[in-house]
């Protein structure tokens, strides 16, 4: 057998193929928790935020999602009529925000 082609014969066997994917969704899924309760303070600076963004601010943004709190940072496009900010191609309600700040 050629050298190049004995390396072949020890090359990781995955017998049950989409196993572990499947397990990983499904601790993704058990680990869902309930979205916290933000402060009168809190919910203030959000809005004040959102009020003065302006085209190319870049911010960061944690949002609360299916059971689970995300991070982006990017450059923000604000729709305030449909009530909702994107952050790289990702759409986040108004009232998912649990936190925002500007960067620099």
């Amino acid at each position: 057998m050629p050298r190049s082609e004995r390396a072949k014969q020890f090359a990781p066997f995955d017998a049950l193929k989409g196993l572990h994917r499947a397990l990983r969704l499904k601790e993704f899924e058990q680990e869902r928790i309930e979205k916290g309760d933000l402060s009168d303070e809190k919910i203030d600076k959000i809005s004040e935020i959102l009020n003065n963004l302006k085209f190319k601010d870049k911010i960061e943004v944690v949002y609360f999602e299916n059971g689970h709190y995300f991070n982006e940072n990017g450059q923000a496009k604000i729709d305030y009529a449909k009530q909702k900010i994107e952050i790289n191609h990702k759409s986040i309600d108004f009232l998912d925000i649990m936190d925002i700040s500007l960067l620099k």
